[in-house]
């Protein structure tokens, strides 16, 4: 019995998990109104990435380097959600874009023009959760597991 789909089923199977990945992000943004903050918006690139090459896989399956552009895509993809994960739980510093220290001002008039313009989210702050768990550490696991199976599904069918 093999517990592993076949590569044309997992090209489908990555397609299905992208899409629901970045349709969960823009209900979650869009419908219960949780403003994404900068590496929040990052981290969909590879997912969105992932449509078009698991889609270009599905139909030429037989091609090894379409399986490795999705390995690193989702390497690339478990980097930048385990850097925000590593910033919301203080292991790494957080970047400047990802701050609002922008009050800083010393005049009135422009310290009330900077609250009334939408401040960007934090990254150190996880505004959304499932089951206590912060979306840019079930990204990383994701992504991590994503590149295992990949990587599992590229040299078990070169055999």
């Amino acid at each position: 019995m093999n517990l592993f789909p076949s590569r044309k089923n997992f090209y489908l199977i990555i397609l299905l998990i992208s899409a629901s990945s970045i349709l969960s992000a823009l209900y979650i943004e869009f419908i219960l109104e949780y403003k994404p903050c900068k590496l929040c918006i990052y981290q969909r690139i590879p997912y969105l990435a992932a449509i078009f090459i698991s889609f270009i896989g599905f139909n030429y399956y037989k091609n090894d380097n379409i399986l490795i552009i999705l390995i690193i895509v989702f390497t690339l993809s478990s980097i930048v959600s385990g850097y925000h994960f590593g910033i919301e739980n203080s292991f790494f510093d957080e970047l400047s874009s990802c701050t609002n220290n922008s009050l800083d001002q010393l005049n009135k008039k422009e310290l009330l023009e900077t609250l009334g313009k939408n401040m960007p989210v934090n990254c150190k702050d996880a505004t959304f959760k499932i089951l206590g768990v912060s979306l840019a550490a079930i990204n990383t696991i994701l992504s991590i597991l994503i590149v295992i199976i990949s990587i599992r599904t590229l040299s078990y069918e070169k055999n």
